[in-house]
């Protein structure tokens, strides 16, 4: 049995919940799979996406300046990735599978979603993938997945589609989970057996199954979150109405307290006054349980430009707080083109 094989018996015995025993009769070591020119039929709309940011760019701290990905051909000239990659880049170089470097700048870059997309110079010579249905794709499927430089696509299986809630205020309610966990994951395409695509690569996480802890696996933002917007982030780099109210501060779960742990500097949190160490309990009146809840619940009280009433727990004390939210887009540095 090659490697390849392994990998999917492997991930078919846990995404069944089967013993190895009743996974090997599920799936024995004789059933097909895909043949290799079948796997390589995407190959061409996959490209490398390399971006410069400035160094006092702020996402440069955490991101650092410079960045590599992969990006999917939406059409002769236009790119969809994961946006951390180009974040505040301003400059953007796209490889193609044949080989050829294109430069390119940002168009468009949304935070609620993490999609970010890229306009080349010229047209690239690949062969665009059209857009799926990710609300279709379900628990135990067989899927594909490539990223820039592979010379095919790997079969994986979906895990599950929990929420996925992460401390720099973002909340996917249903990501698409994949396993077994692959390296080259960032921007890389989710691809479903009529060819279409369904997901862009996000992470990789250690707790990516529903029903079992420490599973690893990757994370897919599903492509029915684009649809919406895409016009929107082609014409203005950005959606046109309805951003997220964003507070500029990082939380992690500490012993089941929401704790603030890190500060946008001079962002609306910081400039309201919260301190890292601060510990959330409510917004807006409503105690919260887990971070997504918080997040829902913020994003609740109303658009970016809405004052945010936290209610926070500061040295011993309770005390309310209110945030003025901004839209994250108006903070970040912008793009300087090709």
């Amino acid at each position: 049995m090659t490697q390849r094989h392994t990998l999917a018996a492997l991930a078919l015995q846990l995404a069944l919940g089967m013993s190895p025993a009743l996974a090997q009769v599920a799936a024995p070591a004789t059933a097909p799979r895909a043949a290799s020119a079948d796997l390589q039929r995407f190959n061409t709309g996959i490209v490398r996406v390399n971006a410069r940011v400035p160094e006092d760019a702020s996402s440069a701290q955490t991101l650092g300046p410079d960045r590599v990905g992969t990006g999917i051909m939406l059409d002769a000239r236009t790119v969809l990735t994961i946006g951390y990659v180009t974040l505040e880049a301003d400059s953007v170089m796209v490889t193609t599978a044949s080989g050829k470097r294109i430069p390119a700048s940002v168009a468009g870059y949304d935070h609620a979603t993490g999609f970010g997309l890229v306009r080349t110079a010229v047209p690239l010579d690949g062969k665009p993938l059209p857009l799926g249905d990710s609300d279709a794709v379900a628990e135990k499927q067989k899927v594909l997945t490539l990223g820039h430089g592979e010379p095919e696509a790997t079969e994986i299986f979906v895990l599950s589609r929990k929420p996925f809630a992460a401390g720099w205020e973002y909340l996917i309610e249903r990501p698409i989970y994949t396993f077994p966990p692959v390296n080259n994951w960032s921007g890389a395409a989710l691809i479903t057996a009529d060819g279409t695509l369904v997901g862009v690569g996000s992470l990789i996480v250690n707790d990516a199954s529903q029903s079992q802890k420490g599973v690893p696996g990757n994370l897919f933002v599903p492509v029915n979150l684009l649809k919406p917007i895409l016009a929107d982030l082609l014409a203005n780099g950005r959606r046109s109405a309805g951003a997220q109210p964003w507070l500029g501060m990082t939380t992690e779960d500490v012993r089941g307290n929401l704790m603030v742990t890190r500060l946008a500097r001079n962002g609306p949190a910081e400039n309201a006054g919260v301190n890292v160490g601060d510990i959330v309990v409510g917004v807006a009146g409503d105690r919260i349980g887990e971070q997504a809840d918080f997040y829902r619940k913020v994003w609740k009280v109303g658009p970016a430009g809405a004052n945010i009433p936290l209610r926070l727990l500061k040295g011993g004390e309770v005390r309310e707080v209110s945030v003025k939210s901004i839209d994250r887009f108006d903070f970040l540095r912008k793009a300087t083109g090709i």
